[in-house]
């Protein structure tokens, strides 16, 4: 609020804050036109029939398109492109996390043990995105300073700036079977949700790595604890998950060469500050009926 405020728009709009775990009122609602929120109010669509609007505080929006309480007449905006630096530096982080064995490093010290472990190196790898989008495009730029080859999926399988092969979505197993790292950073839609199953797995090279940072239900999470415990694939880093936090009696927390990040992908310090210049620039768009920025597709999911 104080971001808009700052902005000079207090005075186009009356704003008013309500507190996130709790409910505006039937009377507020009535009058909004825009709304800023973490997930769906229970029956907005009959409780804020003036609304135009919705900013969603998240760059995923599944729970937004499947909830019967988003408005059909409402434009939907996410938070997409907020996570575009912090995301990228913890796959980074993750790549060297595991092609330098440092988890191994951190507990010999714990042992007083002096290991001396050979590691690969990541220039020459073959680093496959599937979901060749902001996210993915940052990850191209920087694994193509490591000197690795970037393969992936898109949508529109245009070229791509540091990016040596763009393929369509039907394509996914050549991505699978031809990299060292696979990097899911796909949306929760019906055509990726439970993508890399048992078959899917199959695919991947035994030495290769599995990464998600894209939405936890892309993984069947039967399928992963099996490959990675049988060593079908060497492994895995996740930082999304079906079910958040992730239960203590999860296998996935003790099956080895699964590490868990949990959830942190897109945190650093400005996140909150990056969301609401998004959502000034929008509030400014939607006072002069320009267009808004990050429009969330109903069609397709995202």
């Amino acid at each position: 609020m104080r971001a808009a405020e700052s902005a000079g728009l207090a005075s186009a709009f009356d704003l008013v804050v309500s507190h996130p775990s709790g409910d505006p009122g039937d009377a507020l609602l009535g009058r909004a036109e825009a709304l800023l929120a973490w997930r769906p109010i229970p029956r907005l669509p009959d409780r804020a029939p003036r609304l135009r609007w919705i900013q969603s505080l998240t760059g995923g929006c599944e729970h937004w398109l499947a909830s019967p309480d988003l408005p059909s007449s409402a434009v939907l905006t996410c938070a997409r492109g907020t996570h575009r630096l912090s995301m990228p530096e913890h796959i980074l982080a993750a790549l060297f996390m595991v092609s330098k064995q440092i988890p191994g490093i951190v507990l010999d010290q714990r042992e007083s043990r002096w290991r001396r472990r050979v590691n690969d190196t990541l220039s020459g790898k073959t680093l496959g995105i599937l979901g060749l989008g902001a996210i993915g495009a940052e990850v191209a730029r920087k694994a193509a300073a490591l000197d690795m080859r970037v393969i992936g999926t898109k949508r529109d399988a245009a070229p791509m700036a540091h990016v040596d092969q763009v393929l369509g979505p039907d394509r996914t197993g050549q991505v699978l079977g031809e990299s060292d790292f696979v990097l899911l950073l796909l949306p929760s839609v019906p055509s990726t949700r439970g993508l890399i199953d048992k078959q899917a797995l199959a695919l991947m090279k035994p030495s290769a790595w599995l990464l998600n940072f894209g939405r936890g239900d892309l993984v069947v999470d039967a399928d992963l604890i099996e490959a990675a415990a049988s060593r079908r694939i060497a492994g895995a880093v996740l930082d999304v998950f079906r079910e958040e936090p992730l239960p203590a009696t999860s296998l996935l927390w003790t099956t080895d060469n699964i590490v868990i990040f949990p959830h942190v992908g897109g945190l650093h310090p400005r996140r909150d500050e990056l969301v609401a210049e998004l959502w000034v620039d929008n509030l400014r768009r939607f006072a002069s009926g320009q267009p808004l920025r990050e429009v969330v597709d109903r069609r397709r999911g995202y």
